[in-house]
């Protein structure tokens, strides 16, 4: 059966000759970001769990439905400390019983999440500054029965949703430049500088040629003994900032660190806190309310509103669909001459084959001097190869390979 691969050409103008553009991430300790990793931390425990105990099959579950609420604390420079910790609720369906098996879903999603929090957020202390509860179901029985698959028999799974997924490629220099800040702050520059904490908010906005990086940073207030420090770790970032960004651009770059700030002889108001992230004084988080699955938020480019986080990799689209049209829009533009950019959009229908979508829609804008008609087959071609082998992408979730957030 032949599939619904819809390839046009789209008359738009490319990202990069558009004025303004902005693109958005929420760093790792940023309240949405910790309830995305929560989730997906806990989605992939479940995953080894099932696979080792029910023959390398993976059972029905989702987690994408978990809430932070903030606690309280009194940052002081030299170190504060946490008033109330912070609560996470687990939520979400889970597989508990299965041919004669039953699962302790609760504690691994529980430990799950308190690993995943100790491993991203060093500077808490888990016995005080964090609550867990695990408060997860069991999923509804046609959802279980649309995830099973035949005994005995290898079968692609049936889609659990009729749902979307969306990608687009290539980034743009912006999107370039907040990526390489994330990865820069993670690897080099916090290890050099602990003083910056882990919830971190990028927010670039690029005007003709010129990019503004817009910098909240929560402070550890710990490693600043005083305001002074607190100043240099703010110049520090801009300048280093600046560097990393004008390795992705020739266009003119300006970076500000916590605009918020006031800073005066007789009053300081600044964001200082105890433990690196605002989840601690105020701030809540929820699952899929951040970082679309590539790492960004893009109000420029088409994106889906599915958490990415937490759903089963196993059939719900929300997960798949996300991950594997972006994966489509990268190869294409890797290696199809003549596409300037792309724009891929996969539809599912709940209860049918995920390696045969409703449509599967690309849409290219062409480079100057190509013909559209010559390279759309091999677009084609790359969207069919791919959903052929689309459970490389469940593989690749549960290793980690992929990221959702």
């Amino acid at each position: 059966m032949k599939r619904n691969i819809s390839v046009s050409a789209l008359k738009q103008t490319p990202i990069e000759k558009q004025r303004v553009e902005l693109v958005e991430r929420k760093c790792i300790g940023h309240p949405d970001s910790l309830a995305d990793g929560v989730a997906e931390a806990i989605s992939r425990a479940l995953c080894k769990e099932y696979s080792e105990e029910c023959d390398g099959r993976i059972l029905h579950h989702n987690t994408d439905q978990g809430e932070v609420v903030a606690g309280e604390s009194a940052p002081a420079f030299g170190g504060g400390k946490i008033i109330r910790p912070i609560y996470f609720l687990l939520t979400g369906r889970a597989t508990r019983c299965f041919d004669g098996k039953t699962f302790a879903t609760d504690a691994i999603a529980v430990k799950a999440a308190r690993d995943y929090l100790h491993e991203t957020i060093p500077t808490f202390n888990m016995d005080t500054d964090v609550v867990v509860d695990c408060r997860m179901g069991t999923g509804s029985t046609d959802l279980q029965d649309v995830f099973n698959t035949r005994k005995g028999h290898t079968v692609i799974p049936r889609a659990n949703d009729t749902s979307f997924g969306v990608g687009h490629a290539p980034f743009s220099q912006t999107e370039e430049i907040i990526l390489a800040l994330d990865k820069y702050i993670a690897d080099e520059f916090r290890p050099k500088n602990p003083a910056l904490g882990y919830d971190i908010k990028l927010m670039g906005m690029r005007d003709i040629n010129t990019i503004n990086i817009t910098v909240a940073a929560a402070m550890v207030d710990r490693y600043c003994s005083g305001i002074d420090d607190y100043v240099e770790t703010k110049e520090k970032m801009v300048e280093e900032f600046t560097r990393i960004a004008k390795q992705h651009t020739g266009r003119k770059v300006k970076i500000a660190v916590n605009t918020a700030d006031v800073i005066k002889k007789n009053r300081n108001s600044v964001f200082l806190t105890v433990n690196g992230t605002s989840a601690e004084m105020g701030d809540d988080g929820s699952v899929g309310r951040g970082n679309r699955c590539n790492g960004l938020i893009t109000p420029n480019r088409p994106m889906s509103m599915e958490a990415t986080s937490g759903k089963n990799p196993i059939n719900h689209i929300g997960k798949i669909y996300n991950l594997l049209s972006t994966e489509i829009a990268k190869e294409c533009c890797q290696k199809v001459d003549g596409v300037e950019e792309v724009y891929v959009r996969l539809l599912s229908q709940i209860g049918h084959a995920i390696d045969y979508p409703h449509v599967a829609s690309a849409q290219c804008i062409t480079k100057r001097g190509y013909s559209f008609k010559d390279f759309a087959p091999e677009v084609e071609e790359i969207i069919n190869h791919r959903l052929e082998n689309i459970t490389d992408i469940t593989k690749r979730v549960i290793t980690g390979e992929l990221k959702t957030f």
